[in-house]
């Protein structure tokens, strides 16, 4: 009589083993790639409001500087961003007091956002 072997170990993976790593390590690659195009988006988000932070500073500055007395109108300048710059009469909020506001606004992510900075000069 012929006997047959049967195998005494282990040796390699079953079908069901093998799909389900596959089924696991899929899964995890698209939950990485889903947080990689968030992260992307994010910064570019954070780009741009930096970008528009720094021009409403950089004109606040001039116009801070500018002096007293030659601190006056709005006005408005445009590029990828729309600046614009507000200073109120003498007077506000007190005596010898203007109020100077610059706003950037642009059309970021689909959505207008923008960016608005306030400040009083004195005499």
């Amino acid at each position: 009589m012929k006997s047959i072997n049967k195998p005494t170990g282990n040796r390699g993976f079953t079908l069901l083993e093998v799909l389900i790593v596959i089924f696991l390590l899929v899964t995890a690659l698209l939950g990485v790639i889903s947080t990689t195009g968030m992260i992307i988006k994010s910064n570019s988000l954070s780009k741009t409001m930096t970008t528009a932070t720094t021009l409403a500073k950089d004109k606040m500055e001039q116009l801070k500087y500018t002096g007293y007395n030659s601190v006056a109108g709005n006005d408005t300048a445009d590029s990828i961003y729309t600046r614009t710059w507000t200073v109120t009469a003498d007077g506000s909020p007190a005596a010898g007091m203007k109020t100077i506001v610059v706003t950037v606004r642009g059309n970021w992510q689909n959505a207008p956002q923008g960016v608005t900075l306030t400040t009083i000069v004195a005499q």
